[in-house]
Formats: structure tokens, C-alpha cells, sequence
């Protein structure tokens, strides 16, 4: 397997996500002591075969929440490796809690910036998919510069895509499904349609807030041209 990439050059480093600062409850850090474990990654560039104990396709969630999504992926389909990233502890403690009670055992986890992860720690052309689902929609104006899909991550996730590898986004934010349309239409590497939402993802967390609300969820597929 080849090394990471060399990092790419970022002009300035902006936050995707909204800080979360507080104390782990005595539930969340009993998780995290006992299930990180067993469940996340080595430091370092990330080996599959070392990190997994296997050679499998590798699916990158990013803002992972509660996991519901990435391990109704994982369970969907057992022959891949999942790897959910998030930087809210205990979301992730609480998807391991979930993952481990239903016996999956192809979920992985780790907990911080998933842009510092795909600059620094996964290999180019090494991953089957990325998901972003129901991303952070910064929807204030001068907020805009820290939406997740931006000219850089997608130079970062275009490079780390295997060739026959997909980027999966959804959002129920009508001015985000917009943006990422945009953004990924404007960019060479990749080619992107509207599709209907997987089978395999529950209607769960942002996305039943947002149908309860009214609003609609968008749903796309950007495929490496």
C-alpha cells in the first residue's frame, strides 16, 4: 500500500464543524475507555490490512453523529470496512455502544477532524466511498467559507477515491444541496447526479428532524470522471 499523499497546500485552515467543549459523562467515558479500544485506529498513516486485520474496501463516514447511518451501512454490508469519523465524543461513544449491542464487528471509529485525517493519514486512491451525510449546513452568509464541500476537501476526496470509488452527500437544507451541486459540478474530477436516497440508511437523527419539519432531503452521487 502506498503512503498518504503529500498534504495539500490550504491557504487557511477553516473549522467544517461546530466546536463542542464540556465533560464526558460517566457513561460516555466508560464507553470510550472500553470500546475505542477495540474500535479505533492506529496513529499514523492508516494500513487497512494493520488497522482492520483484513483486505476490504474502506467506506469513510464523515460526521458520523450517532452513527446510525454508518453502521446501517455496515451492517448492509459486511464485507467492507467502515471508518466513522467525528470530532463529538460522545456521538461516537454512543455508535459504539450501538454497534457493539447488534455483535458489528466492521465498524471503526475515530475521533476528530476527518479533513486532518484525509490530509494527513489516508493513502491516495485507497477508499471505496465517502459519506457526508446531513453535514453541518452553515447557513448564515458569513459562515458560508466553513461548509464541508469546498474546492480543497474535494481535491483531498477525489484524491483518496479508489477509481471506481463514489462520494455520497445528503442534506435537508435546500441552500446546501445547492452549494454542493455546485461545487462538485465546477470541479474537474468529478461527474454528479441527484439519486434516490440508499435502502440501507435508516431514517434517523438530522434526517427524520428534517422530515419532521418539512423539509426534503437531497440526496447525491458524485462518481471520479
Amino acid at each position: 500500500m502506498t503512503g498518504p499523499a503529500a498534504p495539500a497546500t490550504e491557504p487557511a485552515r477553516v473549522r467544517t464543524y461546530n466546536a463542542r467543549r464540556g465533560r464526558l459523562s460517566p457513561l460516555t467515558q466508560s464507553r470510550l475507555d472500553e470500546l475505542v479500544p477495540r474500535h479505533g485506529i492506529p496513529d499514523g498513516p492508516l494500513e487497512p490490512e494493520v488497522a482492520f486485520g483484513r483486505r476490504a474496501p474502506v467506506v469513510l463516514d464523515i460526521g458520523c453523529g450517532h452513527g446510525a447511518a454508518a453502521i446501517g451501512y455496515a451492517v448492509a454490508h459486511p464485507g467492507h470496512d467502515v471508518l466513522a469519523v467525528d470530532v463529538h465524543s460522545p456521538g461516537v461513544a454512543r455508535m459504539l455502544a450501538a454497534a457493539d449491542a447488534r455483535g458489528v464487528h466492521n465498524l471503526w471509529a475515530h475521533i476528530g477532524d476527518a479533513v486532518a485525517l484525509l490530509d494527513q493519514r489516508i493513502a491516495s486512491r485507497s477508499l471505496h466511498a465517502v459519506h457526508l451525510f446531513f453535514p453541518d449546513p452553515w447557513p448564515k452568509t458569513r459562515h458560508l467559507k466553513r461548509r464541508f464541500i469546498s474546492e480543497h476537501t474535494l481535491d483531498l476526496i477525489a484524491d483518496r477515491l479508489a477509481p471506481d470509488g463514489e462520494l455520497l452527500v445528503a442534506t435537508d437544507h435546500a441552500s446546501y444541496a445547492t452549494h454542493a451541486l455546485d461545487e462538485l459540478r465546477a470541479h474537474p474530477a468529478f461527474e454528479v447526479a441527484e439519486v434516490s436516497r440508499p435502502e440501507w440508511r435508516p431514517r434517523d437523527g438530522f434526517e427524520a428532524k428534517g422530515l419532521a419539519a418539512g423539509r426534503a432531503v437531497t440526496d447525491l452521487r458524485a462518481v471520479l470522471r
